[in-house]
Parts: structure tokens; sequence; C-alpha cells
């Protein structure tokens, strides 16, 4: 028996139903060679094994971002933009001194700042053009809503740009304008919101950008990432700096106007692959661009997002234009992932679903709807009944679970908003995620909320729609890894797979469900090498 170059003892979580906790594992070449008994592994260990006692920790597969953003992350955490998210401003004034601040610290270069949030910063002022402009009169000012579905922009900033009252609205995106057809200052989805942020950095500070970011990702315990916002431009950027990630990228390209990719669905390695193709059906709650068949509550809350009591929301595309994207890229073999959190804007994109693989039918398509704040039970057992997936954002519950009941949607609908319970009911295999930077690199949390759905007053949002801690832990490993085609190589700890493992303080099966957020990442392992812990 060769020797490993690994061997990890103590608690092991396989996510394996064969054997889901063993006592020690081995590893070679990258590899999981051996699970179980320690003292079975132990004749694994030669001259140069490194053996790693954990003590009262446990190691589990690595964890799994099914629907995150890491390589825009990279840009908006940096010392180029400032971080304005609830997470780390949850007062108004702070905010409001820290544009100013960065305003006066940037100069003609322009100030960039992500994470306005009226929902959670109450007392923030309304950001019209007027006000804008009054902040930074001269020099370029951009202001990225929390949700990352909205901006805010002043007149020096459009100039910059070549924005002006003649400028087309990007396909399934718009510009905001006034009654005389100016814009106001106001930008929404990807290709408006976007567009602003291109003067933000030079391409040769990237790299440390995303050096840093992949430390977050790391310290969290999360080995496998999605970019679910994928701009072909990065591609030449990853492929002359894969041999420093940490970890696996696995991406979504946006869908484009010509409707067309130069990749192929056979692409890329196990470390960095194209998987899919993303379209948004609707925008955030949190604006009120969602596809809703029921409407927003008459509150401050509403009123204080913009949003006029009584609206449902839209789509950002009609049936017909998402038709015509999902059917130029899904005879191409191309997996799809749709945004929709609206419960209407879900029957459309069913509906397109089922057209198509009606069409082109394909066995293992793994079609995916992204968050589905909204979705109905009927409307989950029609996705699982074609093949569909859900990736649910639970951890909107744990920061904005109290407003969405008492200040949006009301009991019958807040209550059962992000149902993983009812996902999971019907067999259907979801991941959780946080969308990042919307919300932080926390999977740990996502269990926990998953399995107590508390919300930020301390009270429980629908408890009908717990999941156990078992199920939200497949959903952050095993299940996600499946969303993302991964499932043969990584997401369980099994002979074959890759060595992507995290080191965790404690047995999150162990512990109070409402403890599983703040058990401690004490090492991240990606192919057997550590790249994070001591």
């Amino acid at each position: 028996m060769p020797a490993a170059d690994l061997v990890i003892r103590g608690t092991v979580l396989t996510v394996d139903d064969r054997r889901p906790t063993a006592e020690a594992l081995a590893v070679a070449d990258g590899r999981i060679v051996a699970v179980g008994d320690r003292g079975d592994i132990d004749a694994w260990i030669g001259p140069d094994t490194r053996t790693l006692d954990i003590g009262d920790g446990c190691v589990m597969p690595g964890l799994v971002e099914a629907h995150g953003h890491p390589l825009m992350e990279a840009i908006v955490l940096s010392d180029r933009m400032v971080d304005i998210r609830p997470v780390t401003l949850p007062k108004a004034d702070d905010v409001v001194a820290s544009i100013r601040d960065e305003v006066a610290k940037r100069g003609p270069e322009g100030a960039y700042l992500n994470g306005w949030d009226p929902l959670l910063q109450p007392g923030l002022p309304e950001p019209t053009l007027v006000w804008l402009d009054k902040q930074a009169p001269e020099t370029p000012l951009v202001i990225v809503h929390n949700s990352g579905h909205k901006a805010f922009f002043n007149s020096a900033a459009a100039r910059e740009l070549g924005l002006n009252r003649d400028t087309p609205d990007p396909k399934g995106a718009r510009y905001g304008r006034d009654a005389d057809g100016d814009l106001d200052g106001t930008a929404e989805e990807t290709g408006a919101v976007f567009s602003l942020l291109a003067g933000v950095i030079n391409p040769s500070d990237y790299p440390a950008m995303l050096h840093a970011e992949l430390r977050r990702l790391n310290k969290a315990g999360l080995t496998t990432c999605s970019e679910m916002a994928f701009d072909p431009v990065f591609r030449p950027v990853i492929e002359q700096l894969r041999t420093d990630l940490t970890v696996r990228l696995r991406v979504y390209e946006i869908s484009n106007a010509q409707m067309d990719t130069d990749m192929s669905p056979t692409n890329g390695d196990d470390l960095f692959r194209q998987t899919g193709i993303k379209i948004w059906v609707d925008g955030s709650p949190w604006i009120g661009n969602i596809d809703l068949s029921f409407p927003y509550l008459d509150t401050d809350a509403v009123r204080t997002i913009g949003v006029a009591p009584g609206s449902c929301g839209h789509a950002n595309y009609t049936r017909e234009q998402l038709t015509e994207i999902v059917h130029a890229y899904f005879p191409q073999g191309w997996p799809m992932a749709c945004h929709v959190q609206g419960d209407a804007g879900v029957d459309t994109i069913l509906d397109v679903y089922e057209d198509a693989l009606r069409r082109w039918p394909r066995d293992d398509h793994r079609l995916r709807l992204e968050h589905v704040g909204a979705i109905r039970d009927e409307q989950l057992q029609r996705a699982h009944d074609l093949g569909v997936t859900c990736s649910i954002f639970v951890d909107q519950i744990h920061y904005w679970g109290d407003i969405i009941v008492d200040g949006l949607f009301g009991p019958e609908h807040g209550t059962r908003w992000m149902p993983c319970g009812s996902a999971v009911a019907t067999g259907m295999r979801i991941s959780l995620h946080n969308d990042p930077p919307v919300t932080p690199e926390e999977p740990l949390r996502n269990i926990s909320v998953a399995a107590t759905r508390t919300a930020p007053s301390g009270r429980v949002i629908g408890p009908e729609q717990r999941i156990t801690v078992e199920q939200a832990i497949r959903a952050q490993t095993l299940d996600a890894a499946y969303q993302l085609f991964s499932d043969d190589v990584i997401g369980s700890l099994e002979v074959g797979k890759y060595a992507d493992l995290v080191v965790l303080s404690a047995d999150p099966r162990a512990v109070p469900p409402e403890q599983i957020a703040d058990l401690e990442v004490r090492a991240t392992f990606l192919a057997g090498k550590q790249v994070h812990g001591e």
C-alpha cells in the first residue's frame, strides 16, 4: 500500500449515505484514497505523511457556493470601492458620511460605493439626481444598491460614460428617466448597472483583488464557487491566474444580445469550467421589480423603496424574449440558470423550460431556478417533475425576514418566503446560497437558517419550511455540487473524489442548529493542499 500525503483523524462527516460518519480519511495526489476506521486509515501513514488530529473538531466536504459572484465581489470589496452594506454600516448617517468622504478622497477619478439598502439602513435620503449631484457636483459618483439590481449615478458619471437621453436601454435592463425623457440617475439590472463600473479599476490591479477574494472564500470554508454573471472578458485573467486558484470556479455566462458564446458545453476542467448560461427573469424584492401574482403591501417600507403600494412588480423580459434566449442556447447543450423571485415569473420560465424540453429532450439537463423567494408549492412540484432544481437564497430570512412579513408581503406570502421545506418535500435536490456580495460568504449560517428560519427579531418565519440540519448540509455540499455538474468529483468524502475539505470546530449535526453559524472554520483544503488555517 502506498503512503498517503495526508491523513486526518477525528470525526469525519462524509455526506455519503453509505457511511455518514467515519473516524479518519487518507489523501494521496489530491484525492481521497480511503475513508473509514482509524485503525484502517493508519495503515496509509508513511514517513512523509502529514497527520492531522482534529480533536473535538469535524472534517467535512468543502462547502459549495452554488450562486455567487466572486469575480465581481473581488472588485466591490476591494479598496477601489467602499463597502457600505448594512453588515458593514448599519446606520444611515454613517453611509452618507462615507459617500462624502469618498468623493473628497477620490476627486476626478470618481467615487464608487456598494451596498445602499434603505430597508436595513432606515433614514437614508432619497438618492435623487439632485441629491447625487449635490454630493459630487463635478466628479463621478456611482452607488450600487445592496441587491446589485439597481444603481444610482450623478450627472458627472453620465458624462464620463457617454450616457444621455438618447442612450437606448440594454436588453433586459433600463435607465430611469424623468417626465421629459432625460436620465434621472438610476439604472436597473445587469446590462445597465454593470456598465456604470466600467472605469472602476485598472486591469493590472485585478489579480490582487481576486487573490483577496479567494482568501475570503477559503476562510468561510468554501472550496467551490459559481460565478453567476460571468463576462468572457474575465476568461484570460482567470487562465493566467489558474495556478493560484484556491477555489474551483464554475461560471455561468451572461446571456448576450447576440445569444451566442465562444465556448462549448464541454469546455474547461475540474478547476475552472463554464457550466452554463444565466438569465434574469426579474429583479429584486428590495427595489420592487420582481414578477408577482400578488401585491406589495401599503406600508412605509414599500414606499421607502420607491414602490407604489399594490404593485405586483414586473419582469425583465416577455415570455417571447425568454423563449428566444433559451431556444438559442439550450439546443447547443447549455444548461440554463434563471434568476426569478416572483411567482408569476416562475410560471413564465417553467413554461419556457417545458417547451424547450419538449423540443429538445435531454436526460440530464439540470436546468435551474435561482433564489425563488415567492415560488408556490405546486410550482416546486412542477419544477421537480421537469427535472428543474432550485438554488434558494435562504439567508434573506436572517437579514430581511421581519421586513418581508411585516413590511412588504404580509404573513400569507411572507412567512413562506424561500420555501426550502416545500422544495425538499418534492424530492428536489436544492442548494443554499449567499449571492455574495449581497450577503457575506456564510455557508454555515445558511445551514443554520434553513434549519431554524429565525428572523432578526428572533421569531421563526414559517416553521413548516424548516429542513433538517442533514438536509441543509447536503444543500451546501453534495447537492450544490450536483447543480454545478460536479458531484462526481466533489461534494462528499468518498474514495476517488478530490480532497476538498473543511475542518470545523465541532460537528454541525451535534450542536444546536442556531449555533452552527458560529462554528469556527479551522482549516480549508483544496485537493489536499491547505489553503486556510494554521
